[in-house]
């Protein structure tokens, strides 16, 4: 089924996902962001008129950033839920200018600066694999 549901556009021309391409972007199974749909309130793809789940490019990034929380970092769920919630992507440091000064702050910023460039990389890779 996932197979065939190929990515769509509003007409404000907003790039919607299917969550087969989701999954193939961020090489996790279907279930597991259904799950996640579950442990993390922020991650709420719509579903279409079919009813099928779509994904806008807010909640693509949300998935990578779960997955870099739950796979490179070593958060627990609860953990990443709870991170994502108090800190949010406007205090993620990968997300801002660098305000950190200190060799310590600089060091978490250029890593997480580089693991979401390799998401992002992984992801158009995906994308060119694809064609």
């Amino acid at each position: 089924m996932a197979g065939h549901l190929t990515a769509t556009k509003t007409a404000t021309e907003e790039r919607l996902y299917a969550i087969g391409e989701v999954s193939r972007l961020a090489d996790l199974k279907a279930f597991v962001l259904r799950y996640w749909e579950t442990e993390f309130p922020m991650l709420q793809p719509t579903k279409d008129a079919a009813g099928r789940r779509v994904y806008r490019q807010e909640d693509v990034d949300m998935v990578f950033r779960i997955k870099r929380l739950l796979y490179d970092e070593g958060y627990t769920i609860a953990g990443a839920r709870r991170h994502l919630r108090e800190k949010g992507a406007s205090d993620d440091p990968a997300f801002r200018g660098s305000e950190h000064s200190g060799d310590g702050a600089s060091q978490v910023l250029s890593r997480r600066m580089l693991l979401n460039l390799r998401d992002a990389l992984r992801a158009f890779l995906t994308l060119l694999e694809r064609r």
